[in-house]
């Protein structure tokens, strides 16, 4: 009743054009079928989609993480990163739309079903405490919280501590952000013990090259954790690292 009123007194919008909808937190039919939206086939290692429809080989994973495969075990994401859900995300990481936590997270829990049906623990990628201060909230934090919530799983939000500040990695290739972020992020003391043996899932908003949650997948598993995988709200591709056909060819 609570939420009927809000609605009347707040009329709901669209979070990507503003258009009117029928509840608060959903897109509008033509910002939802604009939505690149990922789904099978896709790369098993970093939910990168697949060009074409039946990817060759049973393993499905793409030539990047054959040649190079990330310390994780696998990764989904929910959306490519483009100019439909750029946006959407970059209002939650920089605008204090906390609000779109919740709708992007409903397409992570279906992207990542599999994942989080074996999962024990959620954690999200850590903010340093100087960004944290400026920002007042990591986004990575509140898309664990709300995944937790819909899925049912427990959420360690302090699991992982940035030791040392690290500069922006927007302009770096993979192998710049790899050594930026050699050291940077190590488990926090007092958390070690929650991960030992559990099956984790790591958390955030995008992967490009997939250097920082390399740099988290490896200080969970050094500290005694049985898994990693990694679930992200969306997949850019790695400019360095792609082919001629966007880096979507399907291998074996």
């Amino acid at each position: 009743m609570a939420g009927r009123v809000l609605d009347m007194l707040l009329p709901p919008d669209c979070p990507a054009c503003h258009q009117p909808v029928d509840r608060a937190g959903l897109l509008c039919p033509d910002c939802f079928r604009s939505m690149r939206f990922i789904a099978d086939p896709c790369c098993a290692r970093c939910g990168q989609p697949f060009a074409a429809s039946a990817p060759g080989g049973a393993g499905r994973v793409c030539a990047p993480c054959l040649d190079a495969p990330p310390p994780w075990r696998s990764g989904r994401a929910a959306l490519s990163y483009d100019e439909w859900s750029r946006p959407l995300i970059l209002r939650l990481k920089y605008a204090d739309r906390t609000d779109l936590a919740p709708l992007l997270a409903r397409h992570m829990v279906r992207a990542g079903r599999d994942l989080l049906g074996e999962a024990d623990l959620l954690v999200p990628v850590p903010l340093h405490r100087g960004r944290l201060f400026r920002r007042r909230y990591n986004q990575a934090g509140l898309l664990a919280g709300a995944i937790g919530r819909i899925a049912h799983l427990p959420v360690l939000p302090d699991a992982l501590v940035r030791v040392r500040k690290t500069p922006a990695l927007a302009r770096l290739g993979a192998g710049a952000r790899q050594e930026v972020l050699r050291g940077a992020i190590a488990v926090r003391p007092s958390r070690r013990e929650r991960l030992v043996g559990r099956r984790i899932v790591l958390i955030d908003d995008v992967m490009t090259t997939g250097a920082t949650l390399g740099a988290c997948a490896r200080a969970v598993l050094a500290a005694g954790a049985a898994s990693a995988d990694v679930l992200v709200a969306a997949r850019a591709p790695d400019p360095a690292r792609a082919d001629a056909n966007g880096w979507r060819a399907s291998v074996g």
